[in-house]
């Protein structure tokens, strides 16, 4: 079987060279029981290629089943995947058969493994490398014969680095790579989609056929697709149900397409070179760091204002910081001079008492002792750690409402009180 009757057999179609290789490496690794590791991003037709890996290998007429592994609760993936016996824990009244052993002969795939946790990542190993495993309150070892292929829209190597996923796990799926290019990387296959989507949609319900015109096909192809091929089928049948024009134009198909830079907040940006994306917390941190290094220098400009006076050297030092001040008021340095001319000085004097016995020409100067700044620590984990401590002060100890009132989950603020070694 070619790459075309591929095509036609699991309605895939494209004659991107990056889409041409990643399904023959699937043709050709489907006869083998390696391990697969389909890496892509969200939307971009990962589960068809599951499914051709194992309709194309001699586990054909055996089980397969897709778990996604992101849906299931921490609590609960053990038993699903593994299986449990009666009284386990709360709310098992029956022992319960899991994945592995229910798939056995045919094909698992599991989707988003990348969200599974280290412990279940530990059980999975060893089911690769054995094909045993235990259920969840049983000691007898049970064998299993699966061919799991896995699929996650994360870089699984990043997430080895950051100690979010286990380095010989990741060795051991990713026997042979394979990579589902995003619909933005070929270009040339986007019109061609559109096109058998409003055909199949249009005939679904029963709507006049739709035409795009030049500039509304060039549109199609140089918008970024976030969503890629679900996106687009989305696009498609919005507008086979909903547009009453059938020749669709670029300003038509403009008013179906998200805008990709209508909002001018603060967002946070895709990370490139390996390095790690800023949550919005880390943006509120830099944005008070900011602020925090302008009251800085302003205590700076002020206690030398205060002891040298306006001068020249004064502007000199601290003429960037001035400049930046009042930029609002003053557009140029040129006006700041012409304000403050250099040849005049303005003198602050101390502040003065009369003496006890209320003569007028005699007079008691304070000394004035020089600033002195107190560095305060910038580090993003001591931040955190105080906040997460204060919140658990604020409510008590409570750690439901604590974790509330900071935006995350129960889960999460149990892991980062683990992680910082908070002494609670």
């Amino acid at each position: 079987m070619d790459n075309q009757d591929i095509k036609n057999r699991f309605g895939i179609i494209g004659n991107s060279p990056l889409l041409n290789r990643a399904i023959d490496i699937a043709r050709q690794v489907a006869p083998t029981d390696i391990s697969v590791l389909i890496q892509g991003e969200s939307g971009s037709g990962k589960e068809v290629f599951s499914h051709i890996i194992h309709q194309l290998s001699a586990r054909k007429h055996g089980a397969f089943i897709a778990v996604n592994c992101g849906a299931i609760p921490e609590g609960t993936i053990d038993s699903e995947l593994f299986g449990h016996e009666k009284g386990s824990f709360t709310g098992a009244h029956e022992a319960r058969k899991g994945y592995f052993e229910v798939v056995d002969g045919g094909t698992i795939f599991l989707d988003e493994v990348g969200e599974l946790p280290l412990g279940t990542q530990a059980r999975l190993l060893r089911v690769l490398e054995s094909g045993e495993y235990i259920r969840v309150g049983s000691s007898k070892v049970q064998k299993t014969n699966v061919r799991v292929v896995a699929a996650t829209n994360v870089d699984v190597f990043n997430a080895v680095h950051n100690g979010k996923f286990r380095e010989d796990l990741y060795y051991r799926l990713n026997t042979v790579p394979l990579r589902i290019p995003s619909l933005r990387e070929r270009p040339e296959d986007i019109y061609l989609l559109f096109r058998k989507f409003v055909v199949d949609f249009s005939d679904k319900y029963r709507s006049p056929s739709v035409q795009l015109t030049e500039d509304a096909q060039q549109l199609l192809k140089t918008y970024g697709w976030p969503g890629n091929v679900r996106q687009l089928k989305n696009i498609a049948e919005q507008i086979a149900v909903l547009e009453k024009e059938r020749v669709v134009d670029a300003r038509i198909l403009q008013n179906y397409l998200p805008s990709e830079s209508r909002s001018t907040l603060p967002a946070v940006m895709a990370n490139q070179k390996g390095k790690e994306d800023f949550s919005e917390r880390d943006l509120l941190y830099k944005v008070l760091f900011d602020m925090k290094k302008d009251m800085v220098d302003l205590k700076k400009l002020v206690v030398e204002l205060i002891q040298n006076g306006v001068n020249a050297s004064t502007f000199d030092q601290n003429s960037p910081y001035i400049n930046r001040l009042y930029q609002d008021v003053q557009p140029s340095a040129d006006h700041l001079q012409e304000q403050f001319p250099v040849a005049q000085t303005l003198t602050i004097h101390q502040p003065n008492v009369l003496k006890s016995n209320g003569s007028q020409d005699e007079y008691l100067n304070y000394d004035t002792q020089d600033a002195e700044e107190v560095e305060e620590s910038l580090s993003l984990t001591e931040k955190e750690s105080d906040l997460i401590k204060k919140a658990l002060k604020k409510h008590r100890g409570k750690r439901k409402a604590a974790a509330q009132e900071l935006g995350i989950s129960e889960r999460t603020l149990y892991r980062k009180i683990k992680d910082l070694n908070l002494d609670l």
